[in-house]
């Protein structure tokens, strides 16, 4: 005799509120990328939604997103981020109390020095991880300095070269993968400035990425079809 296949429970497959938003906004014309950015969260927790039955937290800003985008004809992901901040609250324990959570992937000392790594997958989805770190640098008026990782061929200049690095060859690390590490603005040299690229990364609409990749492009050191494959962002204090 054949087993018996065991019956679903009423409900089991329905959709979390969270989800069924989701849904909703993709039906608008928004990916789960678009949605993880408005609620500035990594894509994969908009996939849980789904999987994991998570995102109760924000289920408020995503009806108020929605009610911006339907009723008030608001579609600029920069607009429609600043509105789910606005309703995004900690999610409660059973007692009331407000849930521990994980710490971000980033964090500024008080002497202005910061660090965040992000790798494939992560830069997938943009790197939003690093958003937190360049906006409070950004607002601390911090100087930084970044390290990205590319196919070798992707480079415009051979490594080393007073055009790119500049000339600092210390800041390169080949892989043997065929791809290369390098550096750019240090504290010897005096860095960027933050809050320019705070502006690019809000003009990309939080994606950290893509505001790296086209400030590559737009200096000269990259091709514009080569591909991110690691980022670091580095902060200090200007003296």
């Amino acid at each position: 005799m054949p087993p018996r296949r065991r019956s679903q429970a009423p409900g089991q497959n329905a959709l979390n509120e969270a989800a069924q938003l989701a849904d909703r906004l993709q039906q608008a014309g928004y990916t789960k990328r678009d949605i993880a950015r408005i609620i500035n969260r990594d894509p994969s927790l908009v996939s849980q939604f789904y999987t994991k039955n998570k995102g109760a937290a924000f289920v408020p800003a995503l009806r108020e997103v929605l009610t911006a985008i339907e009723a008030g004809g608001i579609t600029d992901l920069p607009e429609l981020t600043a509105i789910a901040a606005r309703h995004t609250t900690r999610r409660t324990t059973a007692s009331g109390t407000r849930a521990r959570v994980r710490g971000k992937a980033v964090l500024i000392t008080p002497t202005g020095t910061g660090t965040g790594r992000v790798a494939a997958q992560a830069i997938a989805s943009g790197s939003t991880r690093l958003r937190p770190l360049i906006a409070e640098a950004a607002r601390q008026g911090l100087r930084l300095a970044f390290t990205v990782r590319l196919a070798k061929t992707g480079y415009v200049h051979p490594s080393g070269s007073r055009t790119d690095s500049p000339g600092i060859r210390r800041g390169v690390t080949q892989r043997a993968d065929h791809s290369e590490e390098r550096s750019y603005g240090s504290a010897q040299t005096g860095g960027f400035d933050a809050t320019d690229f705070a502006h690019r990364v809000d003009a990309q609409g939080g994606d950290v990425t893509a505001a790296v990749h086209q400030w590559l492009v737009e200096t000269g050191r990259i091709n514009p079809d080569a591909h991110i494959l690691h980022l670091e962002v580095r902060t200090w204090r200007p003296r």
